[in-house]
């Protein structure tokens, strides 16, 4: 049977999509966003019950309860000790701002990144506490890791 009460919108604007009116009649919006994780996964260095492998780009890795995933730990820790620098480096030599999308837990853990990226005169934005799958967890619990990251990250950027 085909439910008829279908909750996904597959319509859209319906090909009509509206007038976005850019400053200067611009046909394109650019943003840049850098994702800052590291240190905010699965973890059990973290107190979780097993390693990260639903949140990187090592297909198929399965978490490990109770122990650490060296390889999914490697792939992150690249992003922090390599190529978070040439990113910014990048951005920094054409004085482009960008966004950072900061998870609150990696920003503690890789605080370093964060004064460089406020020196450079980037804008450092919350994306939650922890880089974790949040379909599962209680609304209740996801607000207060709404609050204490909004907390950590004012005491980091000020």
């Amino acid at each position: 049977m085909i439910d008829l009460d279908y909750p996904r919108d597959l319509a859209g604007y319906r090909g009509e999509p509206p007038d976005p009116r850019w400053p200067g009649n611009a046909r394109v919006a650019v943003q840049f966003a850098l994702d800052i994780e590291e240190g905010g996964e699965n973890c059990v260095l973290h107190g979780d019950a097993a390693s990260e492998s639903l949140l990187s780009e090592l297909i198929g890795a399965e978490p490990r309860a109770g122990a650490r995933h060296m390889a999914v730990e490697s792939i992150y820790e690249y992003g922090s000790r390599a190529g978070v620098w040439r990113v910014l480096d990048l951005f920094r030599a054409r004085d482009v701002p960008i966004t950072l999308f900061a998870v609150a837990a990696a920003a503690v853990h890789t605080p370093w990144v964060i004064d460089r990226a406020q020196r450079d005169g980037h804008e450092i934005a919350c994306h939650g506490l922890r880089w974790v799958d949040y379909a599962g967890v209680p609304e209740e619990v996801e607000r207060t890791h709404i609050a204490v990251a909004a907390k950590i990250l004012d005491r980091l950027c000020g």
